[in-house]
């Protein structure tokens, strides 16, 4: 045009088309034909204005209708030319970068493409080339020689990031007692340090051969009362030597512990002994009648008569150690099998935190919590000493504070909501400690940040880790509190993380996806729910053994640290 229609002319104009591309289960050539269908009809809406669009979306208006922007383009230009065109779209692009986090533009040559991706800094843009680089040749080689496979079936992972996400990431191999049983742990260190002490409890104290000889009294005890190997014991205790020398006891007979909470209703206790076959209940007298199961109240029975000699019965590393109870948030409360190779390898050169004889490690968790694993077993099978801490001392900042203080804690864990409450107050409690372990929820950066100035241990650790893959699966050291949430860290000693899509295929570093767990913190299945066990503990394709499917939503780091990202389900918590 000339003229008044010359002067308008002040720049280029694009129509941005939103399309909607589908990867069900079609087949590749159903796949791209009905792309290029819904892309040619969209056509015929260019000139439409992007509130329209918005509002035919489906999108809701609060919600961004884009958050990336692919630009095809025919292009015969030479290598000179085309370095001198992306200058002035460079800084369109950087122009609307706020609005689109990635725009990917393809230059069509003619006899091949150009790929240039443009993101922010959390994106990888060179990442993303990879990958629809890989995307497009696999598509490309799946037409031509098997145009019928699924669409959805394309892995778009390229080998080299493949090998980072499935291996490299989880290079976690250590060496550590994966064949002995935690009782014959425990028995060696009685041995080799009998006078060492192994718990304090209040004014009371313990040493190692101490406990060894009374749980050898109680296993004698128990085996002469009919319990056999495989054989479930459910413990009505609250945290004392009894609950250490009961779980100890129960091992020795080649037996499965059962931890009930005591703060529970009875009918939960009672669901449990039930659910789980509990030959028999070991408790105190002072504690509620559940029934199921036979009763031994240990405070009431006298065990001088039996020898404090182990019974010496084989058990394999890979039975089961305990049976420990979900909080039961997603239906029905489930009892998780956990091997004693599990337990060895959380307390044992776990490359997260290196627990020896010197250590005082707290004993505050709720014995059917599974904290109360690496509280109980981290010294035990160290060297240390267990500090036994009652539950109303526990609930009391002023009390908790001077008990830690008091005996030399060098180990603590807290949940979130603890930490996050008490944090003030335990500030100089916290500096004594050699390790301080946080998690079981989201951390708040503004208490992390006091303690790290004002209470700093030697060691701030956010561990994450649920009962079915054994307490801890990833830890993150805290030295800093940067932007965004803190990190879950990365996979402990021999544990495995993958970052997998809805159909279980491995995500490339930054994608969101489902966190399962391998390796052997993995739990042995649920008890007595074959198909639940099944639905959850998968195979691992990738690195043999088996999986756990979380449930929770995570995403890689290019230094592979994991973030949690929240539920893939619905599920929520009431406090």
């Amino acid at each position: 045009q000339g003229g008044e229609g010359a002067e308008r002319a002040l720049g280029m104009f694009i129509n941005t088309l939103p399309l909607r591309v589908s990867v069900g289960a079609m087949d590749v050539v159903d796949g791209v034909r009905l792309t290029h269908q819904r892309l040619a009809r969209l056509l015929a809406h260019e000139q439409a204005s992007l509130a329209l669009a918005q509002r035919c979306s489906g999108v809701p208006a609060s919600q961004a209708l884009f958050t990336s922007l692919l630009n095809y383009r025919h292009s015969a230009a030479t290598g000179a030319e085309r370095a001198q065109a992306w200058q002035g779209i460079e800084l369109l692009v950087a122009h609307e970068r706020s609005n689109y986090p990635l725009v990917v533009s393809v230059d069509d040559l003619g006899d091949g493409f150009a790929l240039t991706v443009q993101a922010v800094p959390q994106v990888d843009g060179p990442l993303v080339c990879q990958l629809l680089q890989t995307a497009l040749a696999r598509l490309a080689d799946t037409l031509a020689d098997t145009p019928t496979a699924p669409l959805n079936g394309i892995n778009a992972l390229p080998d080299a990031e493949r090998e980072r996400v499935a291996r490299l990431f989880n290079a976690t191999a250590r060496d550590y007692p994966c064949d002995l049983a935690v009782h014959r742990l425990f028995e060696a260190q009685a041995a080799n340090s009998p006078d060492a002490l192994a718990v304090v409890h209040g004014k009371h104290q313990w040493t190692f051969a101490q406990l060894e000889a009374q749980a050898n009294r109680l296993a004698c005890y128990l085996f002469e009362q009919g319990v056999r190997a495989s054989d479930r014991v459910a413990l009505l205790l609250p945290r004392s030597v009894d609950l250490l020398t009961a779980q100890l006891a129960v091992c020795k007979c080649a037996g499965v512990f059962v931890p009930l909470d005591g703060n529970a209703p009875v009918e939960r206790q009672a669901f449990m002994v039930d659910d789980s076959q509990a030959v028999l209940v070991l408790t105190h007298s002072d504690q509620p009648l559940v029934s199921g199961a036979r009763r031994v109240e240990l405070d009431c029975i006298d065990l001088s008569g039996y020898t404090d000699a182990p019974l010496g019965l084989a058990v394999d590393a890979g039975s089961a150690a305990y049976v420990m109870y979900t909080s039961g948030s997603t239906g029905t409360p489930k009892g998780v099998q956990v091997p004693h190779r599990a337990i060895v390898r959380l307390v044992i050169n776990n490359g997260f935190a290196d627990f020896n004889h010197l250590d005082r490690v707290a004993f505050a968790s709720n014995p059917a919590f599974d904290a109360s694993t690496l509280e109980v077993w981290a010294p035990l099978l160290n060297g240390g000493a267990v500090v036994v801490i009652d539950q109303d001392t526990v609930l009391s900042r002023q009390g908790l504070r001077e008990v830690l203080l008091e005996q030399g804690v060098s180990v603590l864990w807290l949940t979130a909501g603890l930490f996050h409450q008490f944090a003030d107050d335990l500030l100089p409690a916290f500096r004594g400690l050699r390790y301080l372990m946080v998690g079981g929820d989201v951390l708040d950066p503004t208490v992390i940040a006091r303690v790290l100035r004002d209470g700093a241990p030697q060691h701030l650790l956010n561990g994450y880790g649920p009962t079915e893959a054994t307490t801890f699966s990833t830890t993150h050291e805290i030295t800093e509190v940067g932007e965004g949430s803190i990190p879950i860290g990365k996979p402990i000693g021999n544990s495995r993380c993958y970052v997998l899509d809805a159909r279980q295929q491995l995500l490339p570093a930054g994608a969101v996806g489902e966190l399962y767990i391998a390796g052997d913190g993995v739990a042995l299945g649920y008890l007595g729910q074959p198909e639940l066990t099944a639905e959850r503990f998968l195979p691992d394709p990738f690195n043999g053994g088996t999986m756990y499917r979380s449930g929770d939503l995570v995403s890689w780091q290019a230094d592979g640290t994991l973030r949690y990202l929240g539920r893939a389900d619905q599920q929520i918590k009431l406090r």
